[in-house]
């Protein structure tokens, strides 16, 4: 499972239809837009241990402007979006391979409970959407961005 995280002052996933026209599926202020891939040995141990990592991360500045408090602290949402490229490998040749992705068969379900899991923290969440050609809109904010792996 491979999380990029990035602090954000806001976000919002747009949906893309065939005809050009959008909608919003997501939005947030403060807080963190979640990019995520999983792959193919991924576990409920994983997702649960990457629930708490993310919800615990301590990268908001406190009075003393020192990063130390976390997403509770500051009253922040996340915004969740499904990607598969993070798995991509781009070592040889020009056209990265996307084996080490999980099919959508088994990253559908480890998404699902992802979402449920940052839920059951009582964080605010939104989505993207799997599978779905989306827009992500954002103002990173610092900028702080985090890679974080499991």
């Amino acid at each position: 499972m491979r999380v990029l995280v990035q602090r954000v002052a806001r976000g919002e996933v747009r949906i893309l239809s065939d005809d050009g026209a959008s909608r919003v599926s997501g939005a947030i202020e403060r807080g963190f837009v979640l990019l995520v891939g999983f792959t193919h040995d991924d576990s409920d141990e994983k997702l649960r241990w990457m629930s708490e990592k993310v919800v615990g991360l301590r990268v908001f500045q406190d009075a003393t402007d020192k990063m130390n408090l976390a997403l509770g602290d500051v009253g922040g949402s996340l915004l969740v979006v499904s990607q598969f490229t993070l798995y991509g490998d781009a070592s040889k040749g020009r056209r990265p391979s996307f084996i080490d992705a999980a099919r959508p068969d088994v990253a559908i379900p480890l998404y699902e409970r992802f979402v449920a899991l940052l839920r059951a923290t009582g964080t605010r969440v939104e989505t993207g959407e799997f599978g779905a050609s989306m827009s992500v809109d954002l103002v990173n904010d610092g900028p702080v961005t985090l890679w974080l792996e499991r």
